[in-house]
Order: C-alpha cells, then structure tokens, then sequence
C-alpha cells in the first residue's frame, strides 16, 4: 500500500505535525537536556548534591537530560520507518542510515577520547584494547575495566549513555523491521496498522520493565543497567510520537480531512502549557526518594521501575506537544525555536561532550579539593567555559564531519535535514 503525499496545508487549523526537515523547537528541547545535565555534574562536582534540602533534591535529578535525548532520538530516527510502516514511502536504506549515524556520532566523541587519553590516562595510552573499546563505544560490556567503574575513565563519565545511544543506532533498523511486518499484518487499513505500530511499541517499552526488574536482583545491576534494554521504554516514548505525527498525515491521505489523530496532535500541541506543568510536577515526584538515591546505588526493584517510568513521563509529556504541533508554531518557535536555543541546541552534542572536561580543568585551575566549590560561581564559569569549547568543536569537527554524510554545504542541507535526537 502506498499513499498519496498530503495535501498543502494552507490554513492554520489543517496544520499537521511535522515529520521531515528541520525542527528549530526540537533544537531547543536538546539545549534544555544538555544544559540540565551539566547542572547536575557541576552540582555533583561541587558536593552541593550532598546536602539535605529541596533544591539540592531537585538538582539531584538533573540526569533528567538522558530520558530527554532518549526519547528524541526515537521520535526523530523513527519517523521514517514509521511512515513507511504506514504506506508513505520506502523504508530508509540502513547502509545510508547508519553511515550517517556513524559521522554524527564519532568524530567529536574521538577528538574526546584522544584528549581524556593523554590528559587523565598516560599510562594505558599504549594498551589497544582500550582505544578499540572507547573508540568503538563498547567499553560499557567490558565487566572489569581498569578505571574501575561502569561510567567511563575520568572525564568520560556521561559517555554511558551515549554507548546506549549508539547501541539504539545499531539496534533499530531491526527493531523498526519487526514493526512493520506486525503491522503490515493489519491490511491496507492505516488506522489498524499504527495501532499495531502502538501496540508494538508497549512491548518494547514493557521490556525494559522486566529487565530493569531482573537487573535488580543481580549481584552487579551497575553493569548490566546500562545496557539498551534497560531504556527502550524511553526511546519507545519517542517512537510512539512519531507514529502519531506520521499517522495524522497518512489519515488525511487516505481518507481526506482531518481525522481523531490529526485533532488529538492539534490538542496536544496546542495544551504546552498544561503539558509542561505535567512535566514540572512528574519531575518533582520524580526527585523523591520514590526513585530511589542514584541510579548507580541499589534500589529496591519498584523505585526501579518508578525510575523508568516517572523519568519517562517527564520526557514525554515535555517533548510531546513539541512533537505534535507544526514546526512553525508560534509559542514553540518563541519560546524553544529562537536563535540562542536553537544555536544552544545545535552545540548541544558537544556541550554533552565536552563538560566533564571543562569542569576539571577548572576546578585543577582553582585549586578545588574534592566535591567542594561554590555552584553559584563555578556553574556560571563551566556553563561560558563549555559553551566556548563545544562551539569550537562543532564548527571544527561536527559540522565538517557531517558534510561528509550529506555531500551539501550547510545551506542546502538544512533545508533537508532529518533531525535526531542526540544533543545538537
């Protein structure tokens, strides 16, 4: 089954959300994740996390920016398949895709490695196992790496959770596959094939719930929780907004009008406010000792669960009427799409690269014992620090990078671009 491309909108109200090119709000939701998680490691950094009170619980959760670009990475990667799955065009080429993924990802994160290497590692510069497994990010499977820990060595400590990211990369031409022969089984039907897609989607959400529940009664949960299992629940929130936005516009294709799914995209686009309130109270539930200390410290098996679903929620319910609205929406385009986010947003992949690095340079600098410094100085300096090295590393190395992947200069790939979900 193929459909006909959708009808021009013209009028405001048959506006549909977007499903290709560029999103300048969706480069804004990226600058708030990288910016929160940079929060968190300075506050961490500086031992404020340690002290009893509500702020310091708040901040305590600002690794809230992982369940952020998880859930980005599967509502922007997936769209394609989704709408393939749902008859409006062929399924992307996976060779092209994860070529793509590959200059997006490595570059600016080999640049990292060589400099944490010969800044924090002097004495396994010669050891090839471990550029084989930091330069392939596969470190994370190794049970008895020599830094001791299931982070990264010192000034890579975020870097697990880009090892999830790319194992998702990998992962998901597959996971997209089995999705669409389960839906294809529905008939021509596009109301009944994206139920299916919906349906599959729970599953894959339900498996990080069971595997983050047998996690927890392992004797080494802090290896084996940061695995991709674990957060397909996350990536899967993603996905499911992008069935939605893809199935609003196969709708109207194949039935003409507006239909339910296109009113409800409608709705939610237009509810952000009450969507970000949502966002705002999950979050404080969130950073109570319902999801137990750290993700990092045992936890009983239901702050587990709790976990994956309070941060989920939060994810969604702030990236979904983004998501679902026009990528000119007014409010969006003020608030997340104006030039410092979506420039924020564009270097935002380097600001997640570069952080821990800038930090303990300039706590070595200042002569900062050990998790003392003061936040309301030190997050300042970091966050212009930060913001000087990730647009130096983007313009020198992410930008050139992905020129590679597109044969086009930066002005023609804009206007075709497909977003993702990694910062930046």
């Amino acid at each position: 089954m193929t459909l006909a491309a959708p009808r021009p909108q013209a009028a405001r109200d048959d506006r549909l959300p977007t499903i290709s090119g560029h999103h300048a709000a969706l480069d804004g939701l990226r600058a708030v994740a990288a910016f929160a998680v940079l929060l968190f490691h300075v506050a961490a950094s500086t031992g404020y996390l340690s002290r009893q009170g509500a702020i310091p619980a708040l901040l305590s959760r600002g690794e809230i920016g992982v369940p952020i670009f998880f859930t980005l990475s599967g509502l922007l990667l997936y769209r394609p398949w989704a709408a393939a799955a749902l008859g409006m065009r062929p399924p992307p080429g996976t060779g092209s895709y994860l070529w793509k993924r590959a200059l997006r990802l490595l570059p600016a994160y080999w640049a990292l490695v060589v400099v944490t290497m010969f800044m924090y590692a002097e004495d396994h510069l010669t050891d090839v196992w471990t550029w084989v497994s930091l330069g392939t990010l596969t470190y994370s499977y190794d049970p008895h790496p020599w830094w001791n820990n299931y982070l990264g060595p010192n000034g890579m400590g975020q870097i697990w959770s880009l090892t999830v990211e790319a194992a998702f990369y990998v992962a998901l031409p597959l996971l997209a596959f089995l999705l669409r022969v389960w839906a294809g089984r529905a008939g021509d039907d596009v109301g009944a094939r994206a139920r299916r897609l919906l349906y599959g989607l729970g599953g894959y959400a339900a498996i990080s719930g069971v595997y983050a529940l047998g996690v927890s009664f392992t004797s080494n949960e802090g290896f084996y929780g940061n695995w991709l299992p674990r957060y397909l629940a996350w990536f899967g929130a993603g996905m499911a907004l992008a069935v939605l936005s893809v199935w609003a516009h196969a709708e109207r294709a194949q039935y003409g009008g507006d239909g339910p799914v296109a009113r409800f995209c409608r709705t939610v686009g237009a509810s952000w406010g009450m969507c970000w309130v949502t966002t705002a109270l999950l979050y404080c539930v969130a950073s109570t000792p319902l999801t137990g200390v750290s993700r990092f410290i045992a936890a009983s098996a239901w702050t587990t669960e709790l976990h994956i679903v309070l941060y989920g929620l939060v994810a969604l319910f702030l990236i979904a009427p983004v998501a679902l609205a026009p990528a000119d929406d007014p409010a969006m385009s003020r608030i997340l799409g104006n030039r410092v986010m979506a420039y924020l947003g564009k270097i935002s992949y380097s600001v997640f690269l570069w952080q821990f690095v800038v930090i303990y340079v300039w706590f070595d600098v200042t002569d900062h014992p050990p998790f003392t410094g003061n936040l309301l100085v030190d997050m300042p300096v970091c966050t212009l620090l930060t913001i000087g090295v990730s647009a130096a590393s983007y313009h020198l190395i992410e930008s050139p990078a992905r020129r590679l992947g597109t044969g086009r200069w930066p002005s023609v790939r804009r206007r075709k671009a497909v977003g993702e979900g990694l910062p930046g």
